[in-house]
């Protein structure tokens, strides 16, 4: 009865429409009663070829409405009806969601049937909860990966980034996090995605026990620009309401570099003025507004856990989009070509990644095996060039000879296969007997 009641005040009371007056690219501009308009509203124009195409208002010039579509302009011509809509953007969730792939309307694309329509109504675009009605983050989360349980120990209600260039990983390293993370639910959200990777990533990386507990939203890189932002504001929405149902959330966005890209488009296609590698300035205004979205609940809800992969470019870990998003969320980890092409699987530098929220969340008692195990590395990282070369002679330093001689298993620490999984304290305990092991052979 309430999802009837939510349906029924979804009609338009009034319908109020203009005409197409031009199109520009992909601008559409509509003369009309503006006054009854307001930016993020969205319009239905009724195309020639019989379909009506969804479009969003993304500002006004002289008395009109500019807006962008959210599909194929073909059948669009001067003149065409377009009818404003009262409700902006929202989505009507329910529990019946669980294990589905949807677009970023909402709408499903697997093939299982129409969804249930949930009784509550969560707009796409909302802001974030006030930063005192939030609740402080929770106890450290199991991720099932060793080197980020390990090294960069997440706690529940964090926000992470996953930083790499193409092809060294990021996508198993998600489908590993999604999988194996200690959660209850999660919402995966593919943004500008590969159209063939997404059944690939479903099936063999994400597989029937994964998805079982997940929602997929999917925007492929064909998509319109607003289809491809929506899908990342519609995978937010999704979460904040498993949230407000109790529910520890994992929210995954791949990437929020395709997310800021399609930000770009919009922001150009209105006469922004470009700055940074062309990025308008509404590209870092929108992430802010959308991560921090994302986070601990009020108390007595649940929480959200937020894991965003940032796809730099030419591996430029200094990239606009790179450095305005490290330093919103609360820590970053870093993968690497170069650890990736000598084979080590997850390829991230634990020396470069942090979580910074690590600190509070650490035992004592393991704390001295972290910095050792960091001191030696680094002890590594700095001689590798010569150790390579044969220039460093043995006995020459006592730290840095343990350090060639833990390498292998520290190494073989760091890896780990894409089906095996590690607890905290287990990675603790095997860290702790190879440090252990490499100090008693000094």
């Amino acid at each position: 009865m309430k999802a009837l009641i939510s349906a029924i005040d979804a009609i338009e009371d009034v319908e109020v429409f203009g005409r197409v007056k031009s199109v520009q690219g992909l601008l559409i501009e509509i003369v009309g009663p503006v006054r009854e308009l307001r930016v993020g509203g969205r319009v239905m124009i009724e195309a020639t070829d019989g379909r009506d195409l969804a479009a969003e208002i993304i500002g006004f010039r002289d008395g009109h409405a500019l807006c962008l579509p959210f599909g194929e302009l073909g059948g669009v011509r001067l003149g065409c009806r377009a009818v404003f809509r009262r409700h902006d953007g929202s989505v009507n969730p329910s529990e019946a969601w669980l294990g589905r792939v949807v677009n970023a309307n909402g709408e499903p694309i697997d093939g299982k049937g129409p969804l249930l329509r949930g009784a509550v109504s969560y707009p796409l675009r909302q802001s974030p909860l006030a930063a005192h009605d939030r609740t402080r983050v929770g106890e450290p989360i199991e991720l099932g990966v060793r080197c980020l349980n390990t090294f960069t120990t997440m706690c529940e209600g964090q926000r992470m980034g996953i930083f790499a260039g193409s092809g060294v990983g990021k996508s198993v390293l998600m489908s590993m996090l999604a999988r194996n993370t200690d959660v209850d639910v999660s919402v995966i959200g593919l943004i500008g995605e590969r159209g063939r990777e997404v059944h690939e990533f479903i099936q063999e990386y994400l597989g029937e026990e994964g998805l079982a507990r997940a929602v997929v939203v999917v925007a492929t890189s064909d998509e319109a620009a607003l289809m491809r932002r929506q899908a990342a504001y519609i995978s937010m929405a999704l979460s904040e309401f498993f949230r407000d149902q109790g529910e520890r959330v994992l929210c995954m966005m791949d990437s929020l570099t395709r997310f800021a890209m399609a930000q770009r488009e919009i922001g150009l296609a209105i006469g922004e003025p470009p700055t940074a590698k062309g990025y308008p300035p509404t590209v870092f205004t929108e992430l802010p507004r959308l991560l921090e979205r994302a986070g601990p609940g009020m108390p007595n809800s649940g929480s959200i856990t937020g894991l965003f992969t940032v796809l730099v470019e030419g591996d430029d870990h200094n990239e606009p989009i790179a450095d305005a998003v490290r330093g919103i969320l609360d820590g970053h980890i870093v993968m690497e070509r170069g650890i990736a092409e000598r084979g080590r699987y997850p390829a991230v530098n634990v020396l470069r990644s942090i979580s910074r929220t690590m600190p509070g969340c650490v035992p004592d008692h393991v704390r001295p095996t972290l910095s050792r195990a960091r001191e030696l590395m680094s002890l590594f990282s700095d001689m590798e060039e010569l150790i390579r070369l044969g220039a460093y002679r043995k006995g020459s330093d006592p730290n840095v000879d343990r350090a060639i001689a833990i390498y292998p298993k520290l190494e073989g620490f760091l890896g780990q296969r894409r089906d095996e999984t590690t607890t905290i304290g287990e990675g603790y305990a095997v860290l702790a007997s190879i440090i252990a092991e490499a100090d008693a052979g000094a």
